[in-house]
């Protein structure tokens, strides 16, 4: 099936990051969270911009997330 809202609100989320809208990109991240909260890569990205604000310790727990859902993930930071 082609691209997703959740797909479109990432794809958003990471143009976003890209031009140093952490806050923004965040927001659109936590969005697509609550539409699949299984997803270990949103955690990681919302995990990314939490970092990028200076926000460590809520980065930390995204990331642990990311993992305890896909210990695999290698793109988890």
């Amino acid at each position: 099936m082609p691209g997703t809202e959740k797909d479109g609100l990432a794809a958003k989320g990471d143009a976003l990051m890209q031009a140093g809208m952490f806050e923004e990109a965040l927001a659109l991240f936590e969005e697509a969270l609550k539409l699949d909260g299984g997803d270990p890569d949103l955690w990681n990205r919302a995990g990314v911009a939490l970092r990028s604000l200076g926000r460590y310790a809520e980065s930390v727990e995204y990331f642990e997330r990311s993992l305890r859902i896909d210990p695999r993930d290698r793109d988890s930071s």
